[in-house]
């Protein structure tokens, strides 16, 4: 069947600085696929992640290897076949327990087939042991019981018999050696790796304590930022009424000009009516001349005076009405002139308050 994916799940992937061995040095610029897969051929786990064409985690899982929460978001473990530590930051913390977990069931489950397979070493080893302390009794028997042919014919699938054995009992006890060896070689890096682990636990507590210190310093520059909102916001308020009252005032001055153009155009009215006024006077300086030219005719002619005398009573009464008349215009324009020069001046005095 070869390697199946058993748990995939997305996270931003991370190394150690393998200079400083304390940084962490990112290995994908965004989150990307993490996936256990199980090998059925080899009896083995493997976590693998691949960013585009480039293999960014390829790390076996090994009962010896442990999995740390460092933060809520963020877990780490060291593999000492790829000398390197891992780390893994996820998108929320039930991301990041649901990865420790399984990673606990693989551990447990590549513990489970590592002592699988040292029964079968051990079995095979007593098996071989066994086979060997029978075999001289045999041989004895056949040695003492037949004769020669009898004996070779006996001891040869026996002697086949033992020699594989105990050429798989020699492979088996190179294998365990091998395997002894690259588990003290494993034990020895957990170890180196444990110590740099420690010295990355104690850097990391160190760079909390500066986080709070600077979380500290954050939230009194907020609790300041805060102060000024709430003084702007008062500004604003305060702006925000001026604006109410200029915009009050701005109606104020559009209705006094509503008004202003109003009395510009009853005074246009009253200055149209005034043109009328030098008409009236020349009317009247021509009838001033008739009655001095009546008076002449009279003087010339005083047959007539008396019907002329009627027509000068008749005309000097208009004249008198006609002057009355235009004293009384003349006083309503001179009020209507001071009423307008009173507005005036009412107007440039709000101008100048606005």
């Amino acid at each position: 069947m070869g390697e199946q994916p058993i748990y995939t799940t997305r996270a931003h992937v991370f190394q150690i600085d393998p200079t400083t061995k304390k940084n962490w040095v990112p290995a994908s610029k965004q989150a990307v696929t993490v996936s256990y897969f199980y090998d059925s051929t080899r009896n083995s786990y493997r976590i693998i992640s691949v960013d585009g064409s480039k293999v960014i985690i390829n790390s076996t899982i090994t009962p010896n290897m442990m999995f740390t929460k460092t933060s809520q978001k963020f877990g780490q473990w060291a593999d000492s076949r790829a000398n390197t530590v891992f780390g893994l930051g996820f998108a929320s913390e039930q991301q990041l327990s649901k990865f420790a977990e399984k990673f606990q069931e693989v551990k447990e489950a590549a513990k489970i087939a590592r002592d699988k397979s040292q029964e079968k070493v051990e079995t095979l080893s007593n098996h071989s042991q066994e086979s060997g302390r029978e075999t001289p009794s045999t041989n004895q028997a056949s040695s003492i019981n037949g004769t020669d042919d009898e004996k070779i014919s006996h001891v040869g699938p026996e002697a086949a018999l033992l020699k594989s054995e105990n050429e798989l009992l020699k492979s088996a006890v190179e294998q365990s050696n091998t395997n002894a060896k690259k588990w003290e070689t494993e034990l020895q890096t957990l170890r180196e790796n444990n110590a740099r682990l420690v010295d990355a636990l104690q850097d990391s507590s160190a760079n909390v304590e500066s986080w709070k210190k600077q979380l500290s310093a954050c939230k009194e520059e907020s609790d300041m930022l805060r102060e000024k909102i709430a003084e702007l916001e008062a500004q604003c308020n305060e702006a925000s009424q001026e604006k109410q009252r200029n915009a009050q005032l701005t109606i104020r001055v559009q209705e006094l000009e509503t008004e202003l153009q109003d009395k510009e155009q009853e005074l246009e009215n009253l200055r149209k009516q005034a043109e009328i006024i030098p008409q009236l006077m020349a009317e009247c300086e021509s009838i001033t001349a008739k009655l001095q030219a009546a008076e002449v005719q009279n003087k010339e002619l005083e047959g007539r005076i008396g019907g002329l005398q009627m027509d000068v009573e008749d005309s000097l009464h208009k004249q008198s009405n006609m002057k009355g008349e235009l004293k009384k215009f003349m006083d309503i324009l001179d009020g209507k002139i001071d009423e307008l020069h009173e507005f005036r001046q009412g107007l440039s005095k709000l101008g100048v308050d606005n």
